[in-house]
């Protein structure tokens, strides 16, 4: 009934942004002409967006000075009137294109650019990342990534910059994040340039490169990646001995001035045109909490367990059955899950993907702060599969019967199934392509963990259990997330929900609560994305009846891409009429009747 309850709620409160009620004009601009200047901005801002429209490695990082992203918040606001004058057209071009622009203006207007991380990630780790994706073809390919990692100090001393202005003005990130990101920048900074990620690309070059050239790159890309080295050691200096004095001391933002306000906006873009006010959420999280703690105490009900729920939560994490012997172990694990999730595929799915995924580890250079998994996108023109990143640290926090849930939700049907077809849309701008409505992927990536249970991937009631688990560590992330920026919560206070109701190791809560403080409003996206999805598909069910068919449903559904998720409603609010009204529905729907 709860849930009943929560899905009507949300239906209710959906909302689109409205209109610019302006008087006439004469020069009313087209959307081909707001898209075309949107790529013209998108492109000048991005040097990687940039050198992808050229066919060429990107050869730098993006300008973040403060007089750059001053220039940058006046276009966006620009195009953002001239979008409020365009006539009706194409409704999901347009509402996404809104998206962006009001994130890039909110952006501007809280200067989020001083906290430039959040603890999980951070412009720190992009050229790391960046290394983990660079594949060097040519000499062209090569310099390329020399220059970007010459590039590297201006990037960062851009960033500096902007963090000074954050401590001048009492806007800075909780110790708790700038902790994990110290770690993660020491990693980096006491490496040597031969065996840094940094220099990986330029490590072993392919047969084309051979004699002088190959040893002119390597000999540059050493002294480039020593260049960088030094920048990652000039910005530890500067987090230990000028930022951390002034760091927050509350880990929310409703302990900094207008905190609570930049809060809001945070939410508002996360939860992409849910409508939904952070009281709002705080109770859908406590409502979603009770349900699925109901469902876990089935379980135990189930298995026989002589002993209270936090006795059963102790056991879960003490039993060394429950986790791997060895990193190989758990990668070989996730990898025959994954298998497994891909069979079943045809069954709920007609369109998939062409793109393939692999599984690998996350780096072990950003590992200790970094979530338990995580999915990055592929590219099918440059050779690059998916990749499905496991966390192998500390193997004692990895418990196996949390792995199908998460590999649902980072490989299929979750991310790479629902990204990849976004990325193969034809007949669509590229920034429908890429564009991620947080609420509408991570929300896909937890509907794909029960989908994963209705196929029956989940086998025993402890993997069950773990599926619920992070069913309930998303309810408590609604829950945790709006008590810290909302409420004013402590740290502990936010750990409790997850301590209380949840399987989650003690590192898996740490981790996740220092990402919650230093990622305001992202954590909200994934309860209510899923809870829309669901409230769709039950809708989609009861008035199709038998003629409901849950291929075409989910087609239907990823067959636009990631969108706002009002434009999402509207899509398979015509999908369910079109549906009705087709001469094989009715026709099914009287059979049915007598």
């Amino acid at each position: 009934m709860r849930l009943f309850l929560i899905v009507f709620l949300l239906t209710a409160t959906f909302v689109s942004p409205t209109k610019a009620q302006a008087e006439p004009q004469t020069n009313v601009p087209s959307l081909a002409n707001i898209i075309e200047r949107y790529i013209a901005y998108e492109i000048n801002g991005d040097p990687a967006r940039a050198a992808d429209e050229d066919d060429r490695a990107p050869d730098r990082w993006r300008d973040v000075s403060p007089e750059t992203l001053a220039t940058r918040a006046e276009e966006a606001k620009s195009l953002r009137e001239a979008l409020d004058r365009v006539p009706e057209g194409n409704a999901i071009d347009q509402a996404i294109l809104a998206a962006l622009l009001d994130f890039d203006i909110v952006s501007a207007k809280h200067d989020l650019a001083r906290i430039p991380f959040t603890g999980d990630y951070g412009f720190h780790a992009e050229p790391v990342f960046a290394a983990l994706q660079t594949r060097v073809q040519s000499i062209e390919d090569a310099e390329a990534w020399i220059s970007r990692l010459n590039d590297v100090p201006r990037y960062f001393d851009e960033h500096i910059t902007n963090m000074r202005r954050g401590i001048e003005t009492g806007f800075t990130a909780h110790s708790d994040p700038l902790s994990v990101t110290i770690d993660q920048i020491k990693e980096q900074a006491g490496a040597t340039a031969d065996d840094s990620n940094l220099y990986v690309p330029l490590a072993s070059l392919p047969d084309n490169i051979a004699g002088a050239d190959a040893s002119r790159l390597q000999s540059e890309g050493l002294l480039a990646t020593k260049a960088a080295i030094a920048a990652y050691r000039d910005l530890l200096n500067f987090l230990e001995s000028e930022y951390a004095p002034a760091a927050r001391a509350a880990p929310g933002l409703a302990s900094l001035e207008g905190g609570r306000l930049v809060y809001a906006d945070l939410v508002a873009h996360h939860t992409a045109g849910a409508g939904l006010t952070p009281e709002e959420i705080h109770v859908v999280g406590l409502e979603e909490v009770a349900r699925i703690r109901a469902e876990m105490d089935a379980i135990i009900l189930e298995i026989e367990f002589e002993g209270h729920f936090s006795e059963f939560l102790a056991f879960l994490r003490n039993d060394a059955r429950f986790y791997a012997d060895t990193a190989e172990d758990l990668l070989e694990k996730s990898a025959e899950i994954s298998k497994r999730l891909d069979a079943i595929l045809p069954l709920y799915f007609s369109q998939l993907p062409r793109l393939p995924y692999g599984v690998s580890p996350v780096p072990a250079s950003v590992a200790p702060g970094f979530t338990t998994g995580r999915y990055v996108p592929g590219n099918a023109e440059e050779g690059r599969p998916g990749t499905y990143l496991v966390n192998t640290y500390r193997l004692d926090q990895r418990p196996l019967y949390e792995l199908p849930a998460l590999s649902a939700h980072e490989a299929v049907p979750g991310h790479h199934l629902q990204i990849a077809l976004s990325q193969e849309l034809d007949a669509v701008p590229d920034f429908r392509r890429r564009y991620y409505a947080t609420a509408f992927g991570e929300g896909w990536g937890l509907y794909a963990e029960r989908l994963a249970g209705e196929a029956g991937i989940y086998r025993t009631p402890y993997e069950r259990f773990g599926a619920l688990s992070y069913e309930m560590w998303r309810a408590c992330r609604l829950v945790a997330d709006t008590g810290l920026h909302w409420y004013g919560w402590s740290r502990a206070e936010a750990e409790t929900c997850f301590k209380e109701n949840s399987a989650l190791s003690p590192l898996n809560i740490e981790t996740e609560v220092t990402r919650y403080i230093g990622w305001p409003g992202q954590a909200t996206a994934y309860k209510i994305g899923e809870i829309r999805i669901l409230g769709l598909r039950e809708t989609a069910r009861e008035v199709l009846g038998d003629a409901f068919d849950i291929r075409a449903f989910h087609d239907h559904l990823l067959g636009a891409g990631s969108m706002p998720l009002y434009s999402l409603d509207r899509r398979m609010e015509d999908w369910v009429q079109n549906q009705r009204s087709s001469p094989e529905t009715t026709e099914e729907t009287a059979d049915t009747a007598s």
